[in-house]
């Protein structure tokens, strides 16, 4: 892996657009290709680790962990562990997750009405990953 440099115009330049930007900061949290389908999949409730997974086929067991840990730094996802055998592990919104839910509604309504217009094809995501 390597080294940021730490004095780098480009470390100042998004550190900058994290603090002073909203659209910035908010895309730094939930964007990216799986935390909204997460975020979106706990608005429903709490969920065990291998529900998410069964709700999301298509991600890898190593970028669910990351995220949900990524999602949990970000004080966006609570994660609940209970000490048994197996080991049972919950994880679900916290208020401030619950806050994001009518900004993936309008991410849909948009996606919805712009989808067909563009002239790529974005990948659809299925009915139940969404649920």
């Amino acid at each position: 892996m390597t080294k940021i440099k730490e004095t780098s115009t480009n470390q100042d330049n998004r550190k900058n657009a994290l603090s002073k930007c909203p659209v910035t900061y908010t895309l730094e949290k939930i964007g990216g290709r799986w935390k909204p389908i997460i975020i979106y999949n706990l608005l429903s409730g709490t969920k065990r680790y291998s529900e998410l997974k069964k709700l999301i086929p298509a991600i890898t067991e190593k970028m669910l962990i990351q995220h949900l840990k990524q999602l949990e730094a970000d004080n966006l996802v609570q994660r609940k562990a209970l000490p048994v055998i197996p080991p049972f592990v919950e994880y679900s919104l916290t208020d401030s997750g619950k806050e994001l839910r009518p900004v993936l509604d309008a991410m849909i309504g948009w996606a919805a009405k712009n989808r067909n217009a563009s002239s790529c094809s974005l990948s659809t995501v299925r009915e139940d990953q969404l649920q």
